[in-house]
């Protein structure tokens, strides 16, 4: 049972926390009681959702910072370290996408899809790991998606990519047990985000009639399981996958 109290004054570090399903995550924590760094390659956009996490009575850091380049890892770890001394729970979030064939991806970009979605999983992983191991205590959630155990055309390295970031979570929970960290994975279906709006304008019925529940998964689906990943409430789940998708693995 998650307690009210749960996840009051608790650090969150949240990469690609400043749109997006980042964006709503870093909101449900801080509206849940913890203060937040707020990761993005733009600093600016990440300052707003720090500034709406301070009107929400917590403290928040924003953070400049590419999760594919270690020394920008090492710094941002740093920085929320320098300002909250600890880090309680990480969201590993940061991603991207790049729809096209397989024919027609060019190596370029199958690196900077599988680098952001996956490399930037362990690099951060890694280090804010450290951090927990020592301390022995933490909460990591990954973000993985549906796309991770279902294949789709023209999404080869997105598939790749977070059938990856499932696989490194069961070795993150496997080698880290013993610390009392647990990690996890969110992985819903199709959100309305600034990554899917355009491509979801064109196909959002033919994606709807996939999914059992007859509705793409929102924002406010993943709020629940999020407060119950981060909690104390799930000191005993670890290594899992969990699917937020209406139904649409069940096939």
């Amino acid at each position: 049972m998650i307690r009210a109290d749960d996840l009051d004054g608790k650090i969150a570090l949240i990469t690609g926390g400043s749109r997006g399903l980042g964006r709503a995550m870093a909101i449900f924590l801080a509206r849940a009681g913890c203060h937040v760094a707020v990761v993005s390659r733009n600093r600016d956009e990440a300052g707003e959702v720090a500034r709406q996490a301070r009107a929400l009575g917590r403290d928040a850091l924003a953070v400049r910072a590419d999760v594919t380049k270690k020394e920008d890892v090492v710094d941002m770890v740093g920085k929320t370290l320098e300002k909250f001394s600890r880090i309680d729970i990480l969201v590993n979030n940061a991603g991207t996408n790049i729809r096209k064939p397989l024919l027609d991806l060019s190596e370029e970009e199958w690196d900077t899809v599988v680098d952001t979605n996956l490399k930037g999983v362990f690099l951060v992983g890694q280090q804010v790991g450290k951090i927990m191991a020592a301390r022995r205590k933490g909460k990591i959630i990954n973000a993985a998606s549906v796309a991770g155990v279902r294949g789709r055309p023209g999404l080869g390295a997105y598939c790749a990519s977070k059938g990856g970031v499932i696989q490194l979570t069961k070795v993150m929970a496997l080698e880290w047990a013993d610390y009392n960290v647990q990690v996890n994975a969110v992985a819903p279906t199709y959100v309305k985000t600034p990554m899917t709006a355009e491509y979801l304008r064109q196909v959002e019925a033919e994606v709807v009639r996939r999914i059992p529940a007859g509705r793409l998964c929102t924002e406010q689906d993943l709020e629940g399981l999020v407060l119950l990943l981060a909690s104390e409430a799930s000191d005993f789940l670890t290594g899992q996958t969990f699917f937020i998708d209406g139904g649409s693995t069940a096939f």
